[in-house]
C-alpha cells in the first residue's frame, strides 16, 4: 500500500491523556527521520509498533549527508493553544551538509526524550530526491499537526 497520507498515531494521543508515557511536546527533544516507499505507515498500531526503529519503521530509513540514521531534531518547536485549536508545530527541518537522497516518501516525526515514541507520520507527497544539496522538510502553515477541539 505505501505512503497516502499524514497522521498522528492514536497511541500518541491514548498515552497522553492516560498519562502512560511522560510526552511532553512543549520541552522534549522532538526528531524527523526520513523513509522511503517501501513501508505502509498505520495510525492504530500500538505504541511499540509506532516507536522509531520498530515496527515498520525498523527498515525503509533514507540517510545521508546531515540526515542520519534517527533524523534531525526539530528546532523552535512551539505548543499552542488558541481558538478550539491545539497546533505542534517547527521551524522547517534540514540538512546542515550537502545530501544525496533519492526516493524520500515520508517523515516520522518522533518524541527522542522518552524512548523514541512515535507522536505522528508525515507524506511528502511522492518521491521528492536532492542531488549534492540540501533536503529542507517544510511544515505546513498550520503546523506539523493541529487537533480541532
Amino acid at each position: 500500500m505505501a505512503w497516502s497520507n499524514s497522521k498522528i498515531f492514536m497511541a500518541f494521543i491514548e498515552d497522553c491523556l492516560e498519562n502512560t508515557a511522560a510526552l511532553d511536546l512543549n520541552s522534549d527533544t522532538h526528531k524527523a527521520a526520513l523513509f522511503d516507499n517501501t513501508i505502509t505507515p498505520s495510525q492504530t498500531v500500538a505504541t511499540a509498533s509506532s516507536l522509531y526503529g520498530a515496527g515498520v519503521w525498523a527498515s525503509g530509513e533514507k540517510t545521508n549527508g546531515g540526515w542520519s540514521a534517527g533524523g534531525l531534531a526539530l528546532g523552535s518547536v512551539t505548543s499552542t493553544f488558541s481558538s478550539n485549536v491545539y497546533t505542534f508545530d517547527a521551524a522547517d527541518t534540514a540538512n546542515g551538509s550537502a545530501a544525496t537522497l533519492t526516493d524520500v516518501y515520508g517523515v516520522l516525526v518522533y518524541d527522542d526524550t522518552t524512548g523514541d515514541q512515535g507522536i505522528c507520520y508525515n507524506y511528502l507527497g511522492g518521491a521528492n530526491a536532492v542531488t549534492a544539496g540540501t533536503l529542507t522538510i517544510q511544515w505546513h502553515a498550520s503546523g506539523i499537526f493541529a487537533l480541532t477541539l
